[in-house]
This record gives structure tokens, C-alpha cells and sequence, in this order.
């Protein structure tokens, strides 16, 4: 790492930066590199920073270097931007909430192609954590109208933020443990979730990027398939006739939750596959 003065060049500041990300074992180093520097240093994104002759001020290159020793320890590069794109949104995150991912776009793209026909369907989003996939349904279907419910007081705080930053979707919060509710609920033309999915014994060979995500939104118990089985069994008598029940799944878990979804009388069962060929979404839908 050069020494950060006055007269620092951005092109040297980058380049160090970027080793650095790649000795850490970053996947993507110039990639997270660019993002701190837009992010953190204000740079203009698409700026051709390996080339740019210009100085960086102290103060600047100070922020962009204690950024980077965040992103090298392994910390999220999205905790350390705090926010996150996900499909037209940008959300708020943080540490306590689950980072949305382009597999869980899959998620509201099935719904809103079922909910295409309505005028003003009603959602219903079970463990929300930042509110991506209720939000993420409003955004593509703006007529929806959005109940979205979290139990842990972290992810709940970004779920409010995130309310907020999107006004216009009214989206309704409610604190509520979906495994033993305690608050009354009505039907809904769809019910969504991406709830916790890996089985507890697999969690500490996660990549050190996901350890920093909060367990709750991770441990899916012995097998992963706890929450589906109370979703399948609790919440589809919460749809309304023709309603759609999705959620997103883990790497092999298709098959048993399309079965736990067939066991509680859902019809038209199906499995979507996302970008990279995994069976990431199961959905059906109550007769």
C-alpha cells in the first residue's frame, strides 16, 4: 500500500487497493474495488480508475483504505456501501439483515407474472428481512399492496427503512414469528417467502462473506426444510382461491418442498430454475 498523502494518484490508489481485495481472497476485487471508490470516495461510476492521473486528497483515500481493510477481513461489500440494487430498487443493508441476491429476483418475477391479471392483488411477504421481495413484487406489479412480516429486531430496523425509502408502496410491517404467530392475518392472492434454508450442520463452511449474515435469516434446522413445512401446513389457508403460494429454495430442496406444497392441497406445483441452471423457486397455487 502506498503512502497516502496530498499528492496521491487515483490510478496507484486503485491498484493497491485492488491487490490487496485479491491477496484477501476477494472474488472480485477490481469489481469491489470500482464500488469503493464511487461509494465511499465519490467518484463517478464508470470512471476509468486504473488509468486516472488525477491526485486523491488524504481524507478520501483515508475512507476508501479503511474501506477496503473491512472488505479484506471478509466484511460484505454491500454492509460496507449499506446499501444494495435489486432489481429497480436500491435497498438499505446492514449488519442483522440477509443481503438481497439476484436468485431471490426469481422470486418476485413469478409472482408478478400470476398476479399480471389482478388490479390490486394483496402480498403477503413471510421472514421480509430487508422487505426485497415485497418491495421487489410492488416494484414490477405497482397496483399490489404489500404486507410483509419480520420477527428479528435488526432485519426489522433495515424492513422499516426500507418502507419508508419507497413510500408509494404502502407497504405494511408487522413484527410476527411465522412459526407461532401471534397477530391475526386475512388471505392474500399471493404469499411469498425466502425464508432460512440451510441445514444447521452446513453453516460453519459458508464462505466467510455469508458468516457475517445473521443466523436467524440463514439456519433452516437440522435439514433446511423447517420453515416450509410450516408455510405448506399454516399459511396456504391464507390464500385465496386461485392464490399462489412461492419461495425461494436451496440447492436440492426443489423436489421436497414441491412435495410438502402437494401434501397441503396446493395444485400446478412448479420448480424455476434461476440464471444458473438451479431449481431456486417452487410455487403452486390453492384451488
Amino acid at each position: 500500500m502506498p503512502t497516502i498523502g496530498e499528492c496521491m494518484k487515483t490510478y496507484e490508489l486503485f491498484q493497491s487497493i485492488t491487490e490487496q481485495l485479491q491477496k484477501a481472497g476477494c472474488d472480485s476485487p477490481a469489481f469491489d474495488a470500482c464500488c469503493l471508490f464511487e461509494d465511499i470516495g465519490g467518484f463517478p461510476r464508470g470512471r476509468r480508475l486504473a488509468s486516472d492521473d488525477s491526485t486523491v486528497d488524504e481524507t478520501t483515500a483515508d475512507a476508501i483504505c479503511k474501506a477496503a481493510a473491512r472488505r479484506a477481513d471478509g466484511e460484505p461489500l454491500q454492509y460496507i456501501l449499506g446499501e444494495w440494487e435489486f432489481l429497480d430498487l436500491t435497498l438499505k443493508v446492514g449488519g442483522g439483515v440477509l443481503i438481497p441476491r439476484p436468485d431471490t429476483e426469481l422470486l418476485c418475477e413469478t409472482a408478478a407474472a400470476h398476479l399480471r391479471s389482478y388490479s390490486e392483488p394483496a402480498v403477503l411477504d413471510l421472514c421480509a428481512g430487508s422487505g426485497c421481495v415485497g418491495l421487489g413484487v410492488w416494484s414490477l406489479c405497482r397496483g399490489a399492496s404489500v404486507t410483509a412480516v419480520e420477527l428479528h429486531d435488526a432485519a426489522l430496523g433495515y424492513l422499516r427503512d426500507n418502507a419508508a425509502r419507497y413510500q408509494e408502496a404502502h407497504l405494511t410491517v408487522l413484527q410476527d414469528d411465522i412459526l407461532a404467530p401471534k397477530l391475526t392475518y386475512g388471505t392474500f392472492d399471493a404469499i411469498l417467502s425466502n425464508p432460512p434454508y440451510i441445514p444447521t450442520a452446513d453453516l460453519p463452511a459458508l464462505m466467510r462473506e455469508v458468516q457475517h449474515e445473521p443466523k436467524t435469516a440463514l439456519d433452516g434446522d437440522a435439514d433446511g426444510l423447517r420453515f416450509y413445512r410450516a408455510i405448506a401446513a399454516d399459511w396456504t389457508a391464507h390464500l385465496n382461491r386461485g392464490g399462489l403460494l412461492a419461495v425461494e429454495v436451496g440447492i436440492g430442496q426443489a423436489a421436497d418442498v414441491a412435495a410438502l406444497f402437494e401434501e397441503s392441497g396446493l395444485q400446478n406445483v412448479r420448480v424455476f430454475r434461476d440464471l444458473g441452471g438451479v431449481e431456486r423457486v417452487v410455487c403452486g397455487e390453492r384451488q
